[in-house]
């Protein structure tokens, strides 16, 4: 067993996980969505995308290139968390935050099929 796989695939899979459970609930309702567990999914989506740099495949590229579209729409929503959080009055700016994790959870579920599909290809 290739430990550098197992750590990569950790990530990944552990970065997707926590988006998912950022982005379950109802969209408005800032409850359903705690901040803490964006942040987690924005650090763990970090450490995912420093482990894609070393691959020089054209599938690490596709992985690199979703892993930082996840981090642009993650950062992007825990900024506009941070800098409304107190005039949250309205739950539109909870919809937006919210969709942006959506985009990042597309982008981390891109990431882990083509995981597995370069792990189902690969011939030994």
């Amino acid at each position: 067993m290739n430990m550098e796989k197992v750590v990569f695939g950790f990530f990944i899979v552990l970065a997707m996980t926590l988006n998912f459970g950022f982005f379950l609930g109802e969209i408005d309702n800032a409850a359903h969505h705690h901040v803490y567990e964006l942040y987690a999914a924005i650090i763990v989506s970090l450490i995912a995308t420093v482990l894609k740099f070393g691959d020089r495949t054209q599938v690490g590229a596709i992985l690199l290139s979703t892993s930082l579209a996840a981090d642009l729409q993650l950062i992007t929503a825990a900024i506009l968390w941070a800098a409304f959080h107190e005039s949250m009055e309205s739950s539109s700016l909870m919809v937006y935050i919210v969709s942006l994790s959506g985009g990042a959870l597309m982008a981390n579920f891109v990431s882990v099929v083509l995981l597995i599909s370069e792990t189902i290809s690969q011939r030994r």
